[in-house]
């Protein structure tokens, strides 16, 4: 007679998945109990609260009669949260610049191509430059807006690009200097790095606002919004060039001498060889500082600066709407998470393209 034992048998389908992950044990059982009764007593409510007792419908506060949230406030305000003061007449130019940016969103969906290169570059050539003279006017006639006229919505997402747009060949070169063997690019970008990354992001978008007037010659003026956009930039750059380092660190150092012995110099060797394997190792790093500058962008409420969030706590000065915090900050919360949630998923899906490819 044999000795082994027969195999356990495992349960397949929801039940056997159950089994196996949430009543394994009476510890597992118990906190799978806990967390369905914690759920049961907030999801219910918040559902109500939210969609079934909520008012939809109506143009003023007097129409939110119900306990529920008053999501007439948000329909009501929904173009100023998006454009904030932009001349209405002129929001056509706001919604092309979104589509500009669409189109670029969609090139990062598609599979790697040649052509998709091309039409990257040539759209971001466009789009880049395209977008200032779209919002801002006073060009090819079109009507100048004022930057203090920007808001909402807008104001959070071109804060967003272009302080990236800024901060990433910044963050590259400085990356690449504090692994030179120079001296002098080692330590210029060793202070560079430390002093940005240990003075809170807040102070600098306020000193920038103030202090760069001061700086420039006399008889430049440099807009309020270039401002606070050129002290974030700063501060990101400096962040992400932390996160660059480290993926150059982990690339092996006979990469380097495999360069070497192709005969390629210094940057043909970096730029070709080494920075893709870096940027491709630090790709969930980079989109969490992408993440992070996306939410940064509130602080310029600081300089007066309304995006989303300085609208929406503007808008809830107004009498007719006071006590509405709640839905207001929902809203944003739920704009912001939506943003957040698709930059994630999308360096999850690129994390997996790359993989794919042979190294």
């Amino acid at each position: 007679m044999s000795d082994t034992l027969p195999p356990i048998a495992v349960r397949a389908g929801p039940i056997g998945w159950m089994r196996r992950h949430l009543f394994r044990g009476p510890v597992d059982t118990a906190i799978t109990l806990v967390c369905l009764w914690v759920l049961w007593q907030v999801v219910p409510p918040m559902l109500d609260w939210a969609f079934l007792s909520a008012q939809w419908s109506g143009d003023s506060r007097e129409a939110c009669t119900g306990g529920g949230a008053c999501w007439v406030f948000i329909r009501v305000r929904f173009a100023q949260f998006v454009y904030g003061f932009y001349p209405e007449a002129e929001r056509w130019r706001v919604n092309l610049a979104g589509l500009l940016v669409a189109a670029l969103l969609v090139l990062l969906f598609l599979p790697p191509s040649r052509a998709k290169r091309i039409a990257a570059v040539v759209l971001l050539a466009v789009a880049v430059p395209g977008i200032v003279v779209l919002l801002s006017g006073g060009v090819l006639g079109l009507r100048l807006v004022e930057t203090r006229d920007w808001g909402g919505f807008m104001v959070t997402a071109f804060m967003a690009l272009y302080g990236a747009i800024l901060a990433v060949p910044v963050s590259l070169l400085l990356a690449l200097g504090r692994q030179s063997r120079l001296p002098l690019v080692r330590v210029l970008s060793v202070v560079y790095i430390e002093f940005w990354r240990g003075v809170p992001i807040i102070a600098i978008i306020f000193l920038a606002s103030n202090l760069l007037p001061l700086i420039v010659p006399a008889g430049v003026t440099v807009d309020k919004l270039a401002r606070a956009l050129i002290g974030l930039a700063l501060v990101i750059s400096a962040y992400m060039a932390e996160v660059i380092r480290g993926g150059l660190q982990a690339v092996p150092k006979g990469q380097y001498e495999a360069a070497k012995s192709l005969g390629l110099g210094y940057w043909p060797a970096t730029g070709l060889i080494v920075l893709p394997q870096a940027i491709r190792i630090v790709i969930p790093s980079l989109v969490n500082e992408f993440i992070a500058l996306f939410k940064n962008t509130t602080l310029v409420l600081i300089v007066s600066l309304f995006d989303l969030l300085g609208m929406i706590q503007s808008a809830l000065a107004d009498p007719k709407w006071v006590g509405l915090n709640l839905e207001g900050y929902v809203f944003a919360g739920v704009v912001f998470w939506i943003v957040c949630f698709a930059m994630s998923r999308w360096s999850q899906r690129l994390e997996q393209r790359l993989a794919r490819r042979p190294h």
